[in-house]
């Protein structure tokens, strides 16, 4: 497997004055949305390092989490940033993100993470999936030209990663031998974590910052979340979800066709509350 030295495309090729802000600045739900994804992408060389470690022997695939994804990860928090900076200066991004790393940092750790290493590439592809589709989403809900250009970007570099996990995964099945209700196990286990952990946490430290006299307050920050979430579910491709969502349970293909549509319908429910 080749890599290329060079990120897809760089921070300096979005030219963040050309923002039209009035498109986007009044968008509540888009804020928190964009947000929430710019802390998480932003803690991206934590658990980079979790999965390095995880697979201690694994030289290519080591080699390619450090110089290849941590980087780009890292870039998608950059760039996410420095957009919620341009658009909705006022809000302190530093503060809140501090908050949410202090809780976020203590919960993503290696023991998450499944033992059996081919499956926990299994479940690398379903946090690629929940990415592309949610960049997707973000790509398909604003008209704001430089945010449609970054979103497409990373969705790009998201469907780029849940194929390259993809083809690791295929390796270690045949290392490993386990069986397609193992893979869909693990699966699951990794839907529910990012429904219940993962978004909750960082839109609930976007919450705490934004309106702090409703700290604590449980049933205005599901008001304000489910709002965005809402938002969201609309947008999410859902053909796409489930397929790159299906992939690594190789179903035989009579049995995937059937299986496609009803999980289209609840694409939207399966990476959100």
């Amino acid at each position: 497997m080749s890599h290329s030295n060079a990120l897809p495309w760089t921070l300096e090729s979005l030219d963040f004055n050309r923002i039209d802000v009035a498109r986007v600045r009044h968008n509540e739900d888009l804020f928190f949305l964009l947000c929430s994804s710019s802390f998480v992408e932003s803690g991206s060389d934590l658990y980079t390092q979790n999965l390095i470690d995880h697979f201690a022997d694994d030289q290519e695939l080591q080699t390619w989490l450090r110089h290849y994804w941590e980087h780009e990860e890292l870039q998608h928090g950059r760039a996410l940033t420095a957009y919620v900076r341009c658009v909705w200066p006022e809000f302190d991004w530093d503060r809140g993100f501090n908050a949410f790393w202090n809780e976020y940092g203590a919960v993503c750790t290696a023991e998450q993470l499944e033992p059996c290493r081919g499956l926990e590439l299994a479940a690398r592809c379903v946090v690629e999936t929940g990415t592309a589709s949610l960049y997707r989403a973000l790509h398909e809900i604003t008209d704001e030209p430089v945010l449609k250009q970054l979103t497409n970007h990373i969705k790009s570099d998201e469907v780029r990663h849940y194929k390259h996990f993809y083809q690791h995964y295929r390796l270690y099945r045949e290392r490993e031998g386990f069986g397609r209700y193992k893979v869909f196990r693990a699966i699951l286990r990794r839907v529910k974590e990012i429904k219940g952990e993962d978004s909750d946490i960082a839109l609930r430290h976007v919450f705490n910052q934004c309106y702090p006299q409703h700290l604590g307050n449980e049933t205005e920050f599901r008001r304000i979340s489910d709002r965005a979430q809402g938002l969201l579910r609309r947008h999410i491709p859902a053909g796409m979800t489930v397929k790159m969502l299906l992939k690594p349970l190789n179903l035989p293909s009579s049995l995937q066709n059937m299986l496609e549509k009803p999980l289209a319908r609840m694409s939207g429910k399966l990476f959100l509350h």
